[in-house]
């Protein structure tokens, strides 16, 4: 498949459709977060459009130099951060809580440590592949990835909801599959990989309500 301007575009419109769906079945203040994520991947997806736009020459190199700031600013400077706190949220148990915990200090250390490379070096953008390949000095070591895994998956697979261990299952199989086949452009990959899986957690409410109306019923 190639990747271009348009899949990003297309393939954000059908997230977000997902996206607000999910939002519309929210209940209760604590599950905003984590039902929000399939809506900002979408917006995700739909930035990098535009930095697809700026390196084909549509748009001037300040609006692709932006757009691609704001996309890793979301990859790599907030993800790290959203992920593990919406999953604490969620959890009705205190024993899960708990256990989230460490990974929400690693997210939130790792963030601050990105935020800063981000501001202190320069990103390059550019195709390779057919894919947007984003390097940046201070981000761009194994130790970094493994930390980025840890603070993003991790917390899935602490959950008390078996359909989120699964969403940790098949995130950290598309990470495995982007960094064996083309690391190279593991941001951009994996938001991809992370934004499609993320429709799963449209599943999770809609478990979640189906098995409340049920009850209800009984």
């Amino acid at each position: 498949m190639c990747f271009s301007a348009t899949a990003n575009f297309v393939g954000g419109a059908v997230i977000a459709s997902v996206g607000i769906a999910t939002l519309a079945r929210v209940k209760h203040a604590n599950e905003v977060l984590f039902a929000a994520l399939p809506l900002l991947f979408a917006l995700h997806q739909i930035i990098e459009g535009f930095v697809w736009l700026g390196l084909d020459g549509k748009l001037s190199p300040a609006v692709l130099n932006g757009m691609g700031a704001a996309f890793m600013l979301y990859a790599q400077g907030l993800l790290p951060i959203l992920m593990p706190l919406s999953v604490w949220l969620i959890e009705p148990g205190q024993r899960q809580r708990r256990q989230i915990v460490p990974f929400m200090v690693i997210g939130i250390t790792l963030a601050l440590y990105i935020l800063w490379a981000l501001t202190a070096f320069d990103t390059r953008i550019f195709q390779a592949e057919n894919s947007i390949v984003y390097l940046n000095e201070g981000t761009n070591y194994t130790t970094v990835a493994v930390v980025y895994v840890i603070a993003t998956c991790g917390p899935l697979f602490l959950s008390g909801y078996n359909y989120l261990i699964g969403l940790g299952v098949a995130n950290l199989l598309g990470i495995f599959e982007v960094m064996y086949f083309k690391a190279e452009a593991f941001t951009s990959l994996w938001c991809l990989y992370a934004a499609i899986v993320s429709v799963l957690i449209y599943g999770h409410f809609h478990i979640r309500r189906t098995m409340d109306m049920t009850s209800k019923r009984i």
